[in-house]
């Protein structure tokens, strides 16, 4: 099962879908409204492009369905706001536990984080390297191990579906340098992932450097 926590409008949730047909895809949103489209468009018979295994649940961040709890091989959180994103950066133990707990034994976590100074989100990080830091130590209390974390290349962005990657858009490379001697979990992720970004979204052209965390539960 797939999780896509504060998944907004859902289309996510339909892109992931039609990629795994036999793979029951969830989208949770504390916003009805937001996925009503997308839920009638999952309801529609198959051969009006419906999809038996996309569903949506309507859920905020600070409760999430305790039906759910470890039951997830994928959870995703894709470019969240207000208290969602402040759980993926540690600033809401309640929201962090929450999205943690969806994970099952050997399952992933993936975050796509894009905070900008310009949101005006007081203590948020929004430095790629601090960004990733911060995602990365939330989880880390929550008993996930980080296994890449460096910044989004266009392609991680524009595939996930989501509308907000359409808003985004693409800049220059980014160097390979820069790992240094750091030892941390964060660090060792980071490093063995940084020279592989590629073409990256410019900061300077949109304030927003999407920043891509996977963690895995041992």
């Amino acid at each position: 099962m797939t999780i896509d926590v504060g998944t907004g409008d859902g289309r996510a949730v339909l892109v992931a879908a039609s990629r795994a047909p036999t793979s029951l895809v969830l989208g949770l949103d504390a916003n009805a409204a937001a996925m009503a489209e997308s839920s009638r468009r999952a309801a529609r018979s198959t051969r009006k492009g419906g999809f038996v295994n996309a569903r949506f649940v309507l859920a905020a961040a600070e409760s999430l369905p305790s039906e759910l709890r470890g039951r997830a091989s994928l959870v995703t959180v894709r470019f969240p706001w207000g208290s969602l994103l402040r759980g993926c950066l540690g600033l809401d133990d309640a929201v962090t536990a929450g999205v943690a707990g969806l994970v099952a034994g050997r399952g992933m976590l993936e975050l796509l984080l894009a905070p900008a100074e310009r949101d005006g989100l007081a203590g948020v990080p929004t430095n790629a390297d601090e960004i990733i830091d911060a995602g990365v130590a939330a989880f880390e209390r929550q008993g996930l191990v980080p296994v890449l974390a460096r910044e989004a290349t266009p392609p991680e962005v524009t595939g996930t579906g989501s509308s907000w990657a359409r808003r985004l858009r693409v800049g220059g490379r980014r160097s390979g340098a820069g790992a240094g001697s750091r030892t941390s979990a964060a660090s060792r992720a980071r490093a063995g992932s940084r020279g592989s970004a590629g073409s990256r979204l410019s900061a300077s052209r949109t304030e927003r450097v999407p920043v891509l965390i996977r963690l895995v539960r041992r």
